[in-house]
């Protein structure tokens, strides 16, 4: 069997150390090679032609996002980013110029504790190896261009509209989906959103801040007793769940810890699920780009309580697993690519129905 050839980017020597003994854990993996900075990581690149790199970002001489612009351009491959909570900013920057996903470092830089991240460095290696780098930049341009004229006002369109509450999951290849998303949408919509990304904790609130500058809508990472409503995204935190309860004056957000037997936290299952008891048919779930089965379960839940759901297509999705999953519950009512998700968005909160009910 062919061994997944990955070169480890750091400028720590026990890092460097630890994160290779960690991929080489599997024995489907295969270290190749180690650089220092990022003037190294270009050479050990061009020679070793790497099929999966993991990169630290803030490095003495080339740091990680100067190496990010070289490598997407030159010799396009999957970037995994291993990076500091402190550092939670750069690690959406490095999303931005085309790293494909990250795990959260340690606090302290030079601890054994390094070691807890090896199960979900390894099944990430894995999951990124035959993704096509096409898809990624697509995405990321989707997100990053200019921001489309706003939709006309929704509020003369929703005589017959149902939709109170968006439910979207995501994982790998996550945030520039939902940022291509949430700047194509009207503030005006009509219903609150609630997005379960999987993310460590102590990332979601500088995703969360990302998204509020960026979008038309306020954005913010979900606290305890938060109101879904209209005009308002709220991001579940990295490490909790955000379940939704319905109230005499709306619907409320309850943040649950996370249990050993929990495999995806924040959890799109759990959430989802408590939307579609709380709201019933006025619940659009949405389910994005990611590796997993996580949603799959949710969706059902949805379309038992005879709400709708739209799963993002191959055509686009960086990782095909999240929707794909959800496409075979048989209970997704269409299947269409990023670039074409925001405008069905809209016209489900403005219909009710939207322009399809059928898998496609």
């Amino acid at each position: 069997m062919k061994k997944v050839r990955v070169l480890v980017v750091d400028d720590s020597a026990y890092n460097r150390m630890a994160i290779s003994q960690m991929c080489e854990s599997d024995p489907s993996v295969q270290v190749v090679g180690t650089a220092t900075d990022g003037v190294d990581a270009i050479a050990k690149t061009l020679r070793l032609s790497p099929d999966v790199i993991t990169l630290d970002l803030e490095m003495p001489g080339m740091d990680g996002f100067t190496f990010l612009r070289w490598i997407m351009k030159e010799q396009p491959t999957p970037v995994l980013v291993i990076s500091s909570r402190s550092d939670s900013r750069s690690v959406f920057r490095a999303l931005e110029l085309g790293a494909v996903d990250f795990l959260a470092k340690p606090e302290s830089r030079i601890s054994r504790s390094l070691e807890g991240i090896r199960d979900e460095l390894v099944s990430k290696i894995q999951a990124v190896l035959h993704l096509e780098m096409k898809k990624v930049r697509s995405s990321i341009e989707l997100a990053t261009q200019e921001a489309p004229a706003a939709p006309p006002s929704m509020t003369a369109k929703r005589e017959g509209a149902s939709v109170e509450i968006i439910a979207i999951a995501s994982s790998t290849g996550g945030p520039p989906a939902i940022q291509a998303i949430l700047t194509s949408l009207p503030k005006d919509l009509g219903a609150g959103i609630i997005i379960s990304q999987h993310m460590p904790q102590g990332f979601t609130r500088s995703f969360a801040e990302r998204l509020d500058r960026l979008s038309p809508f306020f954005v913010s990472e979900a606290e305890e007793g938060d109101d879904v409503r209209s005009g308002r995204v709220l991001i579940a935190p990295g490490g909790s769940h955000l379940v939704v309860h319905k109230r005499r004056e709306g619907f409320r957000v309850e943040l649950l810890e996370r249990t050993h037997a929990d495999k995806y936290v924040p959890s799109a299952d759990r959430m989802m699920t408590s939307a579609a008891e709380a709201c019933g048919a006025g619940v659009l779930g949405v389910v994005l780009t990611g590796m997993g089965n996580d949603g799959s379960e949710g969706v059902r839940a949805i379309k038992r309580h005879s709400g709708q759901v739209l799963a993002e297509s191959e055509e686009s999705a960086v990782i095909f697993g999240m929707p794909q999953e959800a496409i075979r519950t048989g209970t997704v009512d269409k299947v269409l690519p990023l670039s074409k998700m925001a405008e069905e968005i809209v016209l489900r909160c403005s219909s009710g129905r939207g322009s399809g009910s059928a898998a496609s």
